[in-house]
């Protein structure tokens, strides 16, 4: 494979032209794509299996009509202190927005406006009613003029004195990350810059990794509503993408500039880097690429069409660094290096280093190379020392709660989350997540579910049953005494469900929401196997070890129950919440743990791929175990600092996103590749090969005769190059015409 490689990066750094042409008009196709479709949905929700999507299922086939993805609001009106909404003037403002809501602008999109009035909507000291509207569409597609009618619904009763708020899910639109993103990318151009010395060799991993992105995220605009893909989907495809898409260009252009202080020509020395870099970028993204269609293995429908979506990102990165890199530099050429090592590599006598070993840009003694010494002479002190640091601040991870968060997660100052309040203070908290049970059977069946129901400790109210038209079904909704996401709400769920039969069945998105929790919690560890698993032998045909795997799959799983630890501290605990923007704790989203195994171990494979290989090509080359890891950090400890910076500089900007969902994952990201980068791989990795010596090599025979070679390290390459007779002089008179 590093021959193939290295035929593509010379030849896309000698077709420079044609390859930047082929990308570009990539690039406006894909743009093109994303312009002319129209905007993404919400994307259909199901679960597979679980009681509540059954439930779901037959109300489609009992209630026709009745669409369970269509948008909800609640206006939530509140009188002046000393009134009641049951007096004259608060009352005709009320029924105002209940007549505007049923013929107003947008009034073809709404399926059913409740009158507060009619339907007992009103709270017992009468100081506040809710309005329930129900719409024949998602959320995400409301008209403009619909989502404004709703918006603009109370303006008349808020100028009248009363407190208006809106709630429900109407309001939906495409998370919104803020400038966040924009910080991450400076912070990524400044290491850049730091890193190589060099603005163009910075700007060079930025500009190509935002082509990257732009090509996979229009292509998902363009076919989010062909493949009903959500607005959230762009956001993970962004999010993974950028930061993948600047490592693997970082990497090759740092082992682009090695090549040449190593005296090569420019498209040798991109041949070369894409050879032996490129190929722990392949490998590298192949785990990624592993973990995020692994998410299949849920079978969440939602969850596998974003994991294949980002999958497809990365793979467009991977793609980008092995073709589009190389052309540039290309097209950069010396502007590549720092001021002072153009006259030596480029003006007279270049090429001519004495001492044959490169002594030039990436090779000069480093603080890694210090560190990587230090390590070797205090292995089990580093080994402790990381083990028990992070295996303390795991420790919340025991005391993890999931859920999905809901309108109590929102800003204090959104109008959702003051509707929320309303509710809780004037109604109760679990007005904010009625339960809906469904009764497969006639009046009678429904009526004992209503008594039954009623002697629950945890129903704060039972509505009488709602027959369809054929009398064979009912609905029946119950407001349980807690909030939606407590756990006392949740055993409510499961004591109905334990006390029916099958002609029972508990909906609602606080029961869809219990639903996905458990499901996810049932697919953790079969994904953990098959993701751990694939990787292992992944990482065993690059490394040609089993312990080396081992210790790479064991050292994640440490920093990933840190990181969740860390999430769990934050957003559960509220341990520093005011910092990172949270403004009500509740429970974890409960797609976290498996989505921070996903997408965490491919990206936290990435170091160890860069970084062991260097180790591997410097022990295949005669040199001892710990001279070995010291040459791997002389060559890569920079640049994987650089890249663990620039990958939580990237996160770290989706914190402070408005959506709890992507303020939470871009958190959880971040501190899981500080754990990763810094203390497992930058500090665990090195103290266990420094113990292990030459039996971290280890394999047996009989499997190094099964395993296929893919020559990461270049040894095909080299013989190649020599059996050809290709050196560093070669075609110098095409490359500098």
């Amino acid at each position: 494979m590093a021959t193939f490689l290295y035929r593509l990066g010379r030849g896309a750094f000698r077709r420079r032209r044609f390859v930047a042409l082929v990308w570009v008009a990539l690039l406006f196709a894909a743009g093109f794509g994303a312009a002319s479709a129209s905007a993404p949905t919400s994307g259909s929700f199901s679960i597979p299996g679980t009681e509540a999507q059954k439930a779901f299922d037959l109300l489609e086939q009992r209630f026709p009509g009745m669409s369970a993805d269509g948008a909800t609001a609640r206006i939530v009106i509140k009188a002046p202190a000393g009134a009641k909404v049951t007096d004259p003037g608060p009352k005709a403002e009320v029924e105002k927005i209940v007549e505007g809501l049923k013929s107003g602008p947008g009034k073809d999109q709404v399926s059913s406006v409740a009158d507060p009035y009619q339907t007992q909507a009103v709270s017992q000291d009468g100081s506040t009613a809710y309005i329930s509207t129900k719409y024949k569409v998602s959320g995400m597609e409301l008209t403009d003029a619909t989502r404004d009618a709703l918006k603009g619904s109370g303006t008349a009763a808020t100028a009248a004195g009363l407190n208006v708020q809106i709630g429900g899910d109407a309001l939906m639109t495409a998370p919104e990350t803020g400038s966040g993103e924009v910080i991450g990318i400076l912070i990524a151009a400044i290491v850049l810059v730091i890193t190589f010395g060099s603005l163009i060799a910075a700007g060079l991993p930025l500009l190509t990794a935002l082509i990257g992105v732009g090509i996979g995220v229009s292509s998902i605009t363009a076919l989010a509503n062909v493949l009903d893909l959500g607005s959230t989907t762009s956001t993970l495809a962004m999010m993974i993408g950028l930061a993948v898409g600047i490592d693997y260009a970082l990497f090759i252009v740092s082992r682009y500039r090695a090549e040449l202080a190593e005296g090569r020509e420019r498209d040798e020395a991109a041949g070369r880097a894409a050879g032996t870099a490129g190929s722990a970028v392949v490998f590298a993204g192949l785990t990624v690429v592993i973990a995020l269609v692994g998410l299949a293995v849920v079978n969440i429908p939602m969850l596998t069409k974003m994991g294949f979506a980002a999958a497809g990102t990365v793979v467009i990165a991977v793609l980008v660094a092995l073709t589009l890199v190389p052309a540039i530099l290309g097209f950069a050429g010396k502007k590549v290096l720092p001021a002072g090592e153009k006259s030596r590599l480029f003006g007279k006598g270049a090429g001519k280093n004495s001492s044959g070993a490169g002594v030039g840009l990436e090779k000069k003694a480093n603080g890694g190379t210090r560190w990587a010494r230090f390590v070797l002479r205090r292995p089990v002190m580093v080994l402790l020392a990381g083990v028990i640091g992070l295996g303390v601040i795991a420790i919340p991870a025991s005391k993890l709660e999931m859920g999905l968060p809901d309108d109590g997660a929102q800003p204090v100052s959104t109008t959702q989350r003051q509707a929320y309040d309303l509710l809780s203070d004037g109604f109760g908290p679990g007005f904010n997540g009625p339960l809906m049970v469904v009764v497969d059977g006639d009046k009678a069946l429904a009526d004992s579910t209503v008594e039954r129901i009623k002697g629950l400790e945890g129903v704060a109210a039972v509505t009488p049953p709602t027959q369809n038209k054929a009398g064979d079904a009912a609905i029946i909704t119950v407001i349980p005494k807690d909030r939606p996401s407590s756990t006392q709400t949740e055993d409510l769920v499961h004591e109905i469900r334990d006390g029916s039969g099958d002609d029972v069945l508990v909906t609602g998105a606080t029961a869809m929401n219990i639903d996905f929790s458990q499901k996810m919690n049932d697919a953790l560890l079969p994904y953990l196997a098959l993701v751990v698993g694939l990787a292992f032998l992944l990482l065993m045909l690059v490394f040609r070890s089993v312990l080396v795997p081992l210790k790479a799959a064991l050292g994640f799983l440490l920093s990933v129950v840190a990181a969740l630890g860390a999430v769990v501290a934050v957003f559960q605990w509220g341990w520093l919440g005011s910092l990172f923007g949270v403004e009500q704790t509740g429970p974890i989203m409960s797609m976290m743990p498996i989505f921070m195994v996903g997408v965490v171990f491919g990206l936290a494979m990435d170091y160890e791929v860069f970084l062991v290989t260097r180790m591997r090509e410097a022990y295949v080359h005669g040199e001892r175990p710990g001279q070995a890891v010291v040459t791997g950090f002389q060559y890569s400890a920079r640049v994987v600092v650089a890249a663990a910076v620039i990958m939580i500089a990237v996160f770290s900007g989706f914190i402070g996103a408005s959506e709890q969902m992507v303020k939470m994952i871009g958190f959880g990201l971040a501190v899981a590749v500080f754990f990763d980068a810094f203390v497992v791989r930058m500090a665990i990795v090195p103290a266990v090969l420094a113990l292990l010596g030459h039996k971290a090599w280890w394999l047996p025979r009989w499997l190094d005769r099964l395993l296929p070679n893919v020559d990461v390290e270049g040894e095909s390459l080299r013989k190649h190059l020599a059996e050809s007779q290709e050196g560093p002089d070669k075609d110098r008179e095409l490359v500098n015409a």
